[in-house]
């Protein structure tokens, strides 16, 4: 008779082992190896990368430093209570914009509130704990739903799933995109915790924490929790087709399950989803793209270590993760039905990924402008819970290493031509192929009776070496890669710290405004402080951007990226009365925070709120922008020459002594007054405007000329030169102060203005329409507001002597009705199980039913004997 097996000790209800001490809870000890894993190997990437906080280059790359970074810096202003606006207006950005939407897109996240926790002056060091507390989370959960999928009657190695978890939170996609776009990342936690809930559908439990689990993934980041969702829906779908065998009416009742959970989840979730959709409706609209699907070399090139490009499906996991993931086809030791399924699966989620409508699917039918494999995390997930089900019931054996490794092999070879591959790549490759055979001979070896007890140990500790060294090269190379290929913003610094403190110190808003100018990056007003023109948000609504690019503004990302204007004419149509105006003291390096200096300068302008005869209320955006400054100042300030052209040099003739302002947007290139230092312009349609600049003045005789220098076919408007006269912009701006509010006063999303009696015509105030502002004239009730040339307007009648504006984001009010119902719908749901968890105990229920993936074939041999014992209690 052979030995009697230990017994296994019952799962309780989460399938843990029983066990004298919780810590030994392996399902405890995956999570938490594998959030500590991915912890030191993302921080070790960082320290080889040199990058901040851990050297001295900079990792504000991209959106990373124009849009994250400053976001999070004025979050934490916004949750201590430091800002002008509220959570439905953000006073400081694109002369007042809508923020609730905002909040949804860029900080609903529950990490991001850690940002409190930080030094005002540390906003770089808060994010990158947090987008490192995120990719550890990451970690974590995928190890939790790992260690949860039990492919035979025990539960799989905690070290592993430890393993494969971290493996799945530093993939290529994390590097190349999620540690850049940190919002996204949120998505990367939501997937394998949306798997879990899935797994709890099918047993028919936790029927009021999967809601909610669904609804802080929605919250947290609606469009990656978007994707997340449909790859949990596919997981599922596979688990109901490859576990044990279930009728037709019993998976039709997890579908209805799951599809209720996630329709209250996402109920919940509605009072800020449904504010970002209705965002979207009328933010500034991108150029239609084209999805061009990447080569099959370049998609295969991407399967390999210290590979870095937006525009290539980012599918790095790790050479060993990858080879365990390859052998689940080749691994007989699995039941045959969950080999095929989920090598079907994975094989079906890659030719989405390059087909046009599932890439259009997979984007919620938006293809987006730049990264179009964004949903890339999925599959690596997928392939990780692949390896997991091949791995876990114990080492596979040597055919199936073997055709993986031939399989891995192919994917190089295809790959070699691609341009993605780095210098790195092979080498990497190679080294963590070497300890992975190494860490296998000796798993092998482990298997047999008589083997020492440190073989296994040293088998693990190669695969971990192999693992996490190769993942630590890549990530290491990636941040050098977007270093040098892509747009950057420098460290904060003693440069940016100045203007800070000008700003804080000249700030009287509502008074007036304070412009802090412009910096490398972008989003000054967030990261800096004061009210102006610049706001880098998706969310940006096309009434602002086309209003803006009328009157001269430059824009970047297509035109959701106002940049601020330094024009005397706008700043009085905007009554920005103090404008700071800094340089750095050198060179601006990645290696180093920049120094500079700065200075404030105060001069007259019109109050907020301002009274203009009623007329005409439109510009036209492709009419001059001097012209369009004059209808909005309701004066003419500028002379608008005759400007003849003759190859690179433009002459006119202008007053002398006034300002000339040449306006080319897109032109890319200098222009040069006579005399003057050149000015730059960087046009490149549609994606960068340049905005109108100062040349100098205008010489005793007249005569004007402006001399281009460019590498490209110039586009000018007709009227592409003003000559501005400042007596006359005095006078308007007196006139304007006589007859405009005499008194304006804000709240954190509304504002209230005292006007002299008997003010006829219409209030204009300084903020860009957008739908959900409601204005009143004295008593009257609130209606739509109307615009004037693109700004806020208020009808007067000579008897109101005091208007008044409030926001309110569009979607608002039919967020909040479906969240509530939805919660009633949780709470009847939560009652319903309450009820039923108190009937009588009467067998087990079929929707608490137990499912592994172990096959029901007989096994012999190895692993597959201690498994047959197991079933058979012998």
């Amino acid at each position: 008779m052979p030995p009697a097996a230990t017994p296994v000790p019952a799962p309780d209800r989460d399938g843990a082992r029983g066990g004298p001490r919780r810590a030994r809870n392996p399902l405890f000890l995956a999570p938490a190896g594998a959030g500590l894993l991915t912890a030191a190997v993302f921080v070790l990437a960082t320290a080889l990368a040199r990058s901040h906080p851990l050297g001295p280059y900079t990792r504000n790359v991209v959106d990373l430093g124009q849009q994250y970074l400053p976001y999070h810096a004025y979050w934490r202003a916004f949750l201590l209570g430091d800002t002008h606006g509220d959570a439905f207006l953000n006073w400081n950005s694109g002369f007042g914009a809508g923020f609730l939407g905002d909040i949804g897109t860029y900080l609903s996240s529950p990490f991001s509130l850690l940002v409190v926790l930080f030094p005002a002056d540390r906003p770089e060091l808060a994010l990158y704990v947090i987008t490192a507390l995120k990719i550890a989370a990451a970690g974590a959960a995928m190890a939790a739903l790992l260690i949860r999928l039990r492919p035979t009657a025990r539960t799989g190695p905690w070290p592993l799933a430890a393993l494969l978890g971290a493996a799945y939170a530093l993939s290529g996609w994390t590097f190349n995109h999620g540690a850049s776009v940190p919002m996204w990342l949120d998505g990367l936690i939501a997937f394998p915790l949306l798997c879990l809930v899935a797994e709890w559908a099918r047993a028919g439990r936790r029927s009021v924490l999967g809601p909610l689990v669904v609804a802080v993934a929605w919250i947290a980041n609606f469009y990656t929790a978007y994707m997340a969702t449909l790859g949990a829906a596919l997981f599922l779908a596979v688990r109901l087709l490859t576990a044990e065998p279930a009728g037709t009416r019993r998976r039709l009742a997890v579908l209805l399950r799951a599809g209720w959970t996630v329709g209250l989840g996402v109920g919940l979730a509605a009072p800020l989803v449904l504010v970002v959709f209705s965002g979207t409706r009328y933010a500034d609209p991108t150029p239609e793209t084209v999805f061009a699907p990447a080569s099959w070399a370049e998609l295969l090139g991407r399967f390999l270590p210290a590979t870095a490009n937006v525009d290539t499906p980012a599918l790095f996991i790790g050479t060993p993760a990858l080879v365990l993931a390859l052998t689940l086809p080749f691994n007989r030791a699995v039941a045959p039905r969950v080999r095929l399924g989920w090598s079907a699966l994975i094989v079906l989620v890659t030719l989405s990924l390059q087909w046009g409508p599932t890439h259009l699917l997979w984007h919620a039918g938006a293809s987006p402008n730049g990264n179009p494999y964004r949903q890339t995390f999925v599959l690596c997930g997928l392939l990780l819970v692949a390896a997991w089900l091949s791995a876990a019931p114990g080492p596979p054996r040597p055919a199936a290493l073997l055709g993986a490794a031939a399989l891995a092999g192919a994917f190089a070879l295809a790959a070699r031509g691609s341009s993605d591959i780095d210098a790195w790549t092979y080498p990497a490759a190679g080294a963590a192929v070497l300890l992975a055979l190494g860490a296998a001979l000796l798993a092998l070896r482990a298997a047999r009776p008589a083997a020492a007890r440190a073989v296994p140990v040293a088998a693990a500790a190669l695969l971990l070496a192999a693992q996490a060294g190769e993942t630590a090269v890549s990530g290491m190379r990636v941040e050098a890669q977007q270093r040098a290929d892509v747009a950057w913003a420098p460290r904060i610094g003693p440069w940016q710290r100045a203007v800070a403190a000008e700003v804080a110190r000249a700030d009287a808003w509502p008074a007036y405004r304070t412009d802090p100018g412009p910096l490398p990056g972008g989003n000054e007003p967030l990261l800096l402080g004061g009210e102006g023109a610049d706001a880098y948000s998706s969310l940006t609504t096309e009434n602002t951007s086309r209003t803006l690019d009328s009157l001269g503004f430059g824009h970047y990302a297509k035109g959701r990226h106002p940049e601020t204007l330094d024009n005397p004419v706008t700043d009085a149509i905007f009554s920005i009365g103090t404008r700071v105006r800094s340089e750095a003291d050198g060179p601006v390096r990645q290696d180093a925070a920049p120094r500079g200096t700065a200075s404030a300068t105060t001069t007259p302008v019109p109050p907020l709120v301002t009274v203009h005869p009623a007329g005409n209320a439109t510009v036209d955006p492709e009419e001059s922008a001097f012209r369009n400054q004059e209808l909005l100042l309701g004066s003419s300030v500028y002379t608008l020459p005759a400007v003849r052209r003759s190859g690179t040099t433009l002459t006119a003739r202008c007053p002398a002594g006034t300002e000339v302002w040449f306006w080319a947007p897109a032109f890319k290139g200098t222009a040069a007054l006579a005399g003057a230092a050149p000015a730059d312009y960087d046009g490149r349609p549609p994606a960068v405007r340049a905005p109108m600049r100062a040349l100098g003045t205008v010489p005793a005789g007249g005569a004007v000329r402006v001399d281009l220098v460019t590498d490209r076919a110039i586009t000018l408007p007709r009227l592409s030169v003003g000559c501005l006269d400042r007596g006359r912009l005095a006078t308007a701006v007196a006139r304007l102060t006589a007859t405009g509010a005499t008194r304006v006063t804000t709240t954190g999303h509304g504002l209230t203005a005292e006007l002299p009696p008997g003010s006829t015509g219409v209030a204009v105030v300084a903020v860009p329409r957008a739908t959900g502002w409601r204005c009143a004239a004295g008593d009257a009730e609130a209606v739509s507001a109307r615009s004037h040339r693109g700004l806020l307007a208020i009808p007067l009648d000579g008897r109101a002597t005091r208007v008044s504006c409030t926001f309110r984001p569009p979607g608002v009010v039919l967020g909040a009705a479906a969240g509530a119902t939805a919660l009633l719908a949780l709470l009847a749901t939560a009652a319903l199980a309450r009820r039923r968890a108190r009937r009588p105990a009467g067998g087990s229920p079929e929707g608490r039913q137990e499912f592994t993936d172990r096959p029901h074939e007989a096994r012999s041999g190895g692993q597959d004997a201690d498994y047959a014992a197991r079933r058979t209690g012998a």
